[in-house]
């Protein structure tokens, strides 16, 4: 090992003009998979770690495992999009839709809307076969400065609150039991939060196949729950109390309706479907990508939509509308109408859906800062992974920081606010993309190919609540564009000024190496620079225009002489 960091300590001193750390991100990391493949042919004791069969990719280099299959990829989709809401609080869309008919149909075309972003990104996925999601797809597309105020706005605030807020419901419902006539200390919770979160966070690090595994059984807990709710719907329906679901009585409006709340109806819905792009962060771990990428979107968004629609229809046969919207946990009072003694089931469940939902966060967003750093938008060293379990840890401990430093703040929701319409902002610009790249690389292979009337619909609906966001909270939206936009100066002063001071250079080289002794880490071998994976025609030629132009011709002239 020590052999191991000593060539990757004189390399990093080799290249002066790294941004963040790291000059050519591709470049340096097939330098340093060949590196490592010759230390551990001069050197076999000192590169036994690598060598190991637990190392990944078949022999010499350290590599991300692919370990995700078909079932894994489903329970990602599903885990992460299924929290804590429709468990909780799924009055929103019925309270601005004004009528449970309306509030069903809003379930049910935003459920269509998802399906068909996520066909897009079905096409964005095997076209531009890398980790990082729309971070990726944004930054190949429409440059390093675009995708990089994606990564920003995404390590600043949206994963680090979205998991804090998630870890804070699962220990609000676990902690709730012993406090039945208050509520919990605001210690508690946190304490209770944090726990979870080193926990899950030390799940992740030792192994990709502890992570899917929990994400898979809690997953299966989850839908365990709902299908229990939706068979109880369906008893109430035969014992006739489908009042509220008469046509008549269904679009019975409880106040006036109105296109702005309408709209707003349709808003709530699309963010209760958040978490569909995921698995496109975890492209690499994939079990044959070209495949199981888009089976997995084909399987969870209807399975999502048929969830969500026969839960509503279920809720609507035990409470009226009144006393859904009066309920602060609707499954919760659902249970206590209907489960007797085995009301208790339903807090569990809740409990259970959000422990899954922090985990499924955790695997994909560490994956997209180790994507960000691969291409130099972030420190070098989140782009390593362990010699010997595969997984990215510092990344991984940096998703973990940033959540627990949520923890201890108390604007969370505020930021959650400001910073929800500029995610919904990336989906539209990614899927734009996808007809840029339509337009700017015509002929490029596309495993999958989706008719282009696809994404211009969703263009459309996307376009038509944007507006209507600008147009109902600027103050909340223009913030959350001023948030964002503290990125530029950024990326201008860390990743574009490449000819950074000696002093500055040797510091971040000094932290790197630190980072790498404490986490035995290292950089991934590149799987289309390694030479020991099997790589077809059309993937190799798909990816030299689009998913590493520079690397590949810096492999070319690299390659070593006969």
């Amino acid at each position: 090992m020590k052999t191991l960091i000593f060539i990757k300590k004189k390399r990093l001193r080799g290249e002066r003009e790294i941004p963040f750390g790291g000059g050519n991100p591709m470049r340096r990391m097939e330098k340093g998979a060949r590196h490592r493949n010759n230390t551990g042919k001069n050197h076999p004791g000192g590169s036994e770690a690598e060598a190991s069969p637990e190392s990944g990719s078949g022999g010499g280099g350290v590599a991300l495992k692919k370990e995700i299959g078909l079932v894994s990829a489903c329970g990602i989709i599903v885990g992460n999009i299924i929290g804590s809401g429709i468990f909780v609080s799924p009055k929103g869309v019925l309270e601005n839709a004004g009528s449970v008919g309306l509030a069903l149909i809003v379930w049910i075309v935003t459920g269509v809307i998802t399906a068909v972003g996520a066909l897009c990104y079905a096409e964005l996925g095997v076209t531009i076969p890398k980790s990082g999601g729309d971070y990726s797809y944004v930054k190949d597309i429409f440059g390093g400065l675009a995708g990089f105020l994606r990564l920003w706005i995404a390590v600043l605030v949206i994963y680090p609150t979205n998991q804090a807020v998630i870890a804070l419901t699962f220990s609000n419902y676990v902690l709730q039991p012993l406090f039945p006539t208050c509520f919990p200390p605001e210690s508690g919770l946190r304490f209770l939060a944090a726990i979870c979160l080193l926990l899950l966070t030390w799940i992740n690090c030792a192994s990709v196949r502890w992570a899917t595994r929990v994400q898979d059984i809690f997953t299966a807990g989850k839908l365990l729950a709902l299908a229990l709710i939706i068979i109880m719907g369906i008893v109430q329906i035969c014992k006739g109390e489908y009042f509220w679901l008469e046509p008549k009585n269904a679009f019975e409006n409880f106040q006036e309706p109105d296109i702005g709340l309408i709209a707003l109806a349709f808003l709530q819905g699309s963010f209760a479907y958040g978490g569909w792009n995921f698995l496109n962060y975890v492209t690499e771990e994939l079990v044959d990508p070209y495949k199981n990428l888009p089976r997995a979107i084909f399987i969870s968004i209807p399975l999502v939509t048929f969830v969500y629609v026969f839960a509503n229809v279920a809720y609507v046969t035990a409470m009226s509308p009144q006393e859904l919207l009066a309920s602060n946990a609707v499954a919760v009072t659902f249970g206590e109408k209907l489960l007797g003694v085995m009301a208790w089931i339903m807090p569990i469940s809740v409990a259970l859906s959000t422990f899954g939902g922090v985990n499924g966060s955790l695997f994909t967003s560490s994956r997209l800062f180790f994507a960000g750093a691969r291409e130099g938008h972030l420190p070098s060293v989140l782009a390593m992974i362990h010699v010997k379990r595969c997984t990215p840890i510092p990344a991984l401990l940096f998703t973990c920081f940033s959540t627990l430093l949520m923890l201890v703040t108390s604007d969370m929701y505020t930021l959650i606010n400001y910073v929800g319409f500029i995610n919904y902002l990336f989906y539209g610009v990614t899927i734009a993309g996808q007809i840029v790249l339509r337009w700017k690389k015509p002929d490029i292979p596309r495993p999958i190919k989706i008719n282009l009337l696809f994404p211009i619909i969703y263009l459309l609906f996307w376009a038509f609540l944007l507006i209507f966001s600008l147009w109902s909270e600027p103050v909340v939206c223009g913030t959350g564009l001023a948030i964002m936009l503290t990125g530029v100066p950024v990326y201008f002063l860390g990743v574009y000024w490449q000819h950074k001071p000696k002093c500055v250079n040797n510091f971040i080289e000094s932290l790197t190496l630190v980072s790498q002794k404490m986490c035995v880490v290292v950089y991934p071998e590149m799987e289309a620079g390694s030479g020991k994976e099997e790589v077809n025609e059309d993937t190799d030629e798909q990816r030299q225009p689009i998913y590493q132009p520079t690397a590949s011709k810096d492999k070319d002239s690299e390659q070593p002489q006969p």
